[in-house]
């Protein structure tokens, strides 16, 4: 009897508030692929892969170390010289390529799951789509500009679109993002100065969605897991978009409803992030928030480090803290996430190696 309350206990020293049941039953549908992005995760570039890769001289060295590692031969069909925008180009390919085989595996709820991680390209694609429809350019030149993880199957039906009128109509009815689409954009909203706004209002339905959908339809852990990441990734959101209305036409109520309303920052630091005039009206909005308040110093304290680095950093230590627990979908998310940060590890890195500023090369985010 003893191993039983040592593995009951075990589970709730966790926080774990699954039954053993459901424990026992995720398993059935998922818990093969949890095993293969564990897997993926063990191919993550390690921190002496990534000193390695910073002592290459060329980008033809940077190729013959990247071939020891998880990615393979991924580039061995280019020819030289090498460029960054092939490696970037390549190493997505192969993240794609690795969530696309996890997809097509998956079942219910799961395969939900994994299609909201899409949307937020699917949202970029559309509105580059917008965009070159507004500035009358051919909408099939602009299809191989998307990001591939947001391509879906009626994309190509956008292409018959020639103006504005039309698009809006072919977007509220073959897309999936329909939905968010009608509730926050109109046929009038289509002009080139509200593009942003349809792109940040966009984000803000999404968000806001997916944010119901794991805390409340989905099961406690991958609740706890995805409430802590998405509520981060919508502060992230409304800051930046503060930061960077600043001297443009966009008003104080304006910049308010573009806010995600599931934050730490809601409601009481969205008002006075509303407020904010400057960088430090915005410092002194969210010095009350022990976490934002540290990620802020640390870019005021080190002349190489962004605000958006200090973003990526927290947001890689919330994902890795996804794998530390089992029976959840928070890791599948989380993989991505990492994987993203991977790519532009290796971007920074081979950039820095072709414009020879050896001195910022390890400006990178450490991730393993």
């Amino acid at each position: 009897w003893w191993w039983w309350w040592w593995w009951w206990d075990s589970v709730h020293a966790r926080g774990s508030e699954m039954a053993p049941m459901s424990m026992i039953s995720f398993n059935v549908d998922d818990g093969f692929l949890e095993a293969i992005v564990r897997g993926y995760r063990s191919g993550i570039l390690s921190s002496v892969d990534y000193v390695n890769l910073t002592q290459c001289e060329t980008l033809e060295d940077l190729r013959m170390h990247l071939t020891g590692t998880d990615y393979g031969n991924f580039l061995q069909n280019e020819p030289a010289p090498l460029a960054t925008a092939t490696i970037a180009e390549y190493a997505t390919k192969k993240l794609v390529a690795e969530f696309r085989a996890l997809h097509v595996q998956a079942v219910e709820p799961l395969r939900t799951f994994l299609d909201y991680l899409t949307y937020p390209y699917m949202i970029d694609n559309l509105v580059l789509l917008i965009t070159g429809t507004l500035q009358n350019r051919d909408i099939s030149e602009l299809l191989d500009k998307c990001h591939p993880l947001g391509v879906f199957n009626s994309m190509a039906s956008l292409c018959i679109a020639t103006t504005p009128e039309e698009l809006y109509r072919e977007i509220i009815v073959d897309t999936p993002l329909a939905p968010y689409f009608v509730d926050c954009v109109s046929m009038d909203d289509l002009t080139d100065v509200n593009v942003e706004i349809i792109r940040n209002l966009l984000h803000k339905a999404y968000l806001e969605d997916f944010y119901r959908y794991c805390t409340q339809e989905l099961d406690a852990v991958t609740s706890e897991i995805m409430g802590d990441i998405l509520r981060f990734e919508a502060d992230r959101r409304s800051i930046n978009i503060t930061l960077n209305s600043f001297g443009t036409a966009l008003g104080r109520d304006e910049r308010a409803k573009l806010y995600p309303t599931i934050g730490e920052l809601h409601p009481e630091g969205l008002m006075r992030l509303s407020k904010a005039d400057d960088a430090q009206a915005v410092a002194a909005a969210i010095d009350g928030y022990g976490t934002y308040r540290r990620l802020f110093q640390q870019a005021a304290d080190n002349a190489d480090k962004s605000l958006e680095d200090a973003f990526f950093e927290h947001e890689v230590a919330l994902c890795k803290l996804a794998f530390e627990q089992q029976f959840h979908y928070g890791i599948f998310y989380a993989f991505v996430r990492l994987k993203e940060q991977e790519v532009r590890n290796v971007v920074w890195i081979a950039e820095c190696i072709s414009q020879k500023q050896k001195r910022r090369i390890s400006n990178y985010i450490p991730i393993f």
